[in-house]
């Protein structure tokens, strides 16, 4: 009984699923933020491109 109590309370791999949870929240949270700022973003280096491009003709 006291192996089964002990085997209950072992918590050995529990640091390594919080880590890869913590991990995990954070790729969705950065997935979020490039999916919802990525056109702005994409605009913001059009219009340098754009401005490069007549500054250097």
């Amino acid at each position: 009984m006291k192996k089964i109590f002990g085997f209950l309370k072992n918590e050995d791999g529990q640091g390594m699923v919080e880590y890869g949870l913590i991990i995990g929240l954070i790729a969705v949270v950065v997935i979020a933020a490039l999916v919802i700022l990525g056109p702005k973003i994409a605009d913001l280096f059009t219009g340098v491109g754009e401005k490069l491009d007549t500054v250097s003709r």
